[in-house]
């Protein structure tokens, strides 16, 4: 017997089946199935967000990291040639010490600041106190200050009559040891180095600066150098000198060179009396133009030896014969012996005219009242009564 065929719903021929069949899809159709159907997977919306505020927080991060860099190159807004004081409290930190750098334009904002104080590792390092800081000052070099302290005298005083040692002596005290003595006497070793820029040292040919570093108080800031600070006195000199007619000296066959050299044994020779100080300064004119007595062109002056032998001279130190003894030599010393003041130059362009060609001595005691006097005499004789 062949087996029976399976019928499908579909395949049955009859009219009824298939309206029988049309109405079962129909009603399938309308059934509601969406409790069966498997549900969609969240987890592509889950990484579309965490992509999302990735980006976002890139973005973010850049725009914040774009910020930052533009605001650390800010560059100070105070002039170099403008100053700006700050008082740092006690307890205050680089936060609020930035700021107030930043305030007064020393630094272009405070995170520049507080940042570099962090690399630095210095932030407990920074002293309370008063600052003068100039404009344009390198970041390091604030902090380095502010490391140091306010206590820092930055004020070099030169007084009038300080040789080119002292003076060195001086720079190397007020910098703390940053320029030493060796190397600012180093820089100031050859006059020939600056006179392309300052023509009153054209006649000093490679002698050193002795003489020319000008006496007063200078304000050193933090970054200056051996040269800055030469420079500084020479432009002093020049300043001061500006007025001055060498005529007079020149009439008598001296250089400027000579004439400050003069300058400086009259500034070691006097007291504070201007007159005296031109009678002096007339003495040494006298001896200098005297070829026979009582002078035989020499000066005589003690000074020049003790600048020599670095202290008081003994008679038979300012006997010898070496080159700063003016009783051996006739004519002024190899050098300057110190930095004449301004009078004492003063006093060498214009000397008492009542003196000129008249005194070759002079002396030096006290009145009646204890008061310093200076006693002239025109010959040797008369020079020694006063020591009677």
């Amino acid at each position: 017997m062949a087996p029976r065929k399976q019928v499908t719903y579909s395949e049955r021929p009859t009219h009824a089946a298939r309206a029988a069949h049309a109405k079962g899809e129909r009603q399938f159709k309308t059934y509601d199935t969406s409790y069966i159907r498997p549900k969609p997977s969240k987890a592509p919306v889950v990484i579309a967000l965490v992509i999302a505020l990735a980006v976002l927080g890139a973005v973010i991060w850049g725009v914040v990291t774009i910020m930052n860099s533009c605001s650390a190159t800010q560059t100070a807004s105070l002039p170099a040639d403008q100053e700006a004081t700050i008082v740092i409290e006690e307890g205050e930190g680089a936060d609020a010490i930035g700021e107030k750098l930043a305030a007064v334009g020393l630094v272009g904002n405070a995170a520049e600041f507080r940042n570099r104080v962090n690399e630095l590792g210095v932030a407990t390092q920074l002293k309370p106190g008063t600052y003068t800081i100039g404009g344009q000052t390198s970041l390091d070099t604030i902090i380095r200050m502010l490391e140091e302290g306010a206590g820092m005298d930055n004020a070099l005083t030169i007084p009038e009559g300080s040789t080119l040692a002292e003076t060195a002596d001086a720079v190397a005290e007020v910098t703390q040891g940053r320029i030493s003595a060796e190397d600012f006497s180093a820089a100031a070793a050859d006059a020939s180095v600056y006179a392309a820029d300052y023509p009153f040292l054209e006649s000093a040919g490679t002698n050193s600066l002795e003489g020319f570093l000008f006496p007063k108080t200078y304000e050193i800031s933090y970054e200056a150098t051996a040269d800055s600070i030469i420079r500084l006195m020479l432009d002093q000199f020049g300043a001061e000198t500006a007025n001055l007619d060498w005529s007079y000296p020149e009439s008598q066959g001296l250089t400027l060179y000579d004439a400050v050299n003069l300058a400086s044994i009259v500034e070691k020779e006097c007291n504070d009396d201007n007159a005296v100080r031109a009678q002096v300064a007339a003495v040494f004119y006298n001896r200098l133009a005297t070829d026979g007595e009582p002078s035989y062109g020499k000066l005589e002056s003690d000074a020049t030896t003790a600048y020599e032998v670095g202290h008081e001279p003994s008679a038979e130190e300012v006997h010898a014969d070496t080159p700063y003894s003016t009783y051996t030599n006739a004519g002024l010393p190899p050098t300057p012996i110190c930095s004449p003041g301004l009078a004492c130059l003063q006093a060498v362009c214009s000397p008492d005219t009542d003196a000129l060609g008249k005194y070759y001595f002079f002396y030096f005691d006290t009145d009646d009242a204890g008061q310093p006097t200076c006693y002239f005499s025109e010959t040797y004789d008369e020079h020694q009564e006063t020591f009677s």
